[in-house]
């Protein structure tokens, strides 16, 4: 089998890589290197450097026929989304517009694409589910849910396969103190640095954090299993950023201090998603509870 993974040497792409090798695919990597890091790419995997959107990325889908495509590849930064709003709707809609087109050529089997719980917004809901009205509240949650209404559109107009992962916030090894749901990578690096963590408003906004390895796993089983659907991958639980800080004090033998700040604009106060559809269509759920995910995610980092 052949696969290819846009965002291949990323956070998320490149452990998804990593397990689809491990099954015995065939794995090209497209990936511009513009957060991606080469050391993260297996060496097992077939690297191409480009842009999403270029001819290039284009012409190398039809040329080698991959049977799934694995989308992760995207802006995810929501304060840079709203600065740069033109910049993140040509990354993350044209992006994926070209892929898509690409797969016109020939029959992809399934086409998976990384979208987020962003694209709700602040929707009031303890739990969110995937017939809940996306209204987002930032330009990076808009350009991912108008890649989705094309991806949808694709499978109505040309017969495209697809999936959509809608992804509760992600953290683990390898990622970034930037873009989407970084906010634990951030106070690991801070941790690092000896320096005061930053609380944007009260602490007592929650999210929905998933493990990566969960969500590779995710991504797996809805190429197989999933069929024209849009999935939340999550665990169903709600952690608060003081929740987050009182674990990190359990597992950090330093003393450290947080401070208070602005709330950021476009963040969203709450956010957990309902994963029962995953669970029930692709045979999914999550392996990881926070506590264990983030044992594994400090491990990673040196202190």
């Amino acid at each position: 089998m052949k696969a290819l993974v846009t965002g291949g040497a990323g956070f998320i792409g490149s452990h998804l890589v990593d397990a689809l090798i491990s099954k015995g695919y065939c794995v090209h990597v497209i990936d511009n290197l513009s957060s991606g890091r080469k050391e993260y790419l297996n060496s097992s995997a077939v690297f191409h450097e480009f842009d999403i959107s270029s001819a290039d990325a284009h012409q190398l889908i039809i040329k080698e026929k991959p049977e799934y495509i694995f989308h992760l590849a995207a802006q995810a930064d929501v304060s840079r989304s709203i600065h740069s709003p033109i910049e993140d709707m040509h990354i993350n809609v044209a992006g994926t517009l070209n892929l898509l087109d690409a797969c016109r050529h020939y029959p992809v089997k399934n086409f998976v694409f990384s979208s987020t719980s962003a694209v709700y917004g602040n929707t009031g809901s303890e739990l969110i589910n995937e017939s809940q009205q996306p209204s987002p509240l930032s330009f990076y949650g808009l350009s991912k849910l108008t890649a989705e209404r094309y991806i949808k559109l694709f499978h109505d107009t040309f017969k495209t396969p697809f999936v959509i992962l809608r992804y509760g916030n992600v953290y683990g090894p390898r990622q970034t103190p930037k873009g989407e749901g970084g906010v634990i990578a951030v106070f690991h690096e801070k941790l690092q640095k000896n320096q005061d963590l930053k609380v944007h408003g009260n602490g007592l906004q929650t999210r929905d954090y998933i493990f990566v390895q969960d969500v590779v796993e995710a991504n797996i089983a809805a190429a197989i299993k999933g069929r024209n659907m849009i999935f939340q991958i999550s665990t169903g639980q709600r952690t608060s950023i003081l929740q987050l800080i009182a674990l990190l004090k359990k597992y950090h033998n330093k003393e450290f201090h947080y401070l208070h700040s602005d709330e950021r604009q476009g963040d969203i106060k709450h956010s957990c998603l309902d994963n029962t559809l995953a669970k029930r269509i692709l045979a999914w759920e999550p392996y990881y509870s926070f506590e264990k995910g983030m044992k594994e995610t400090y491990s990673s980092y040196s202190f």
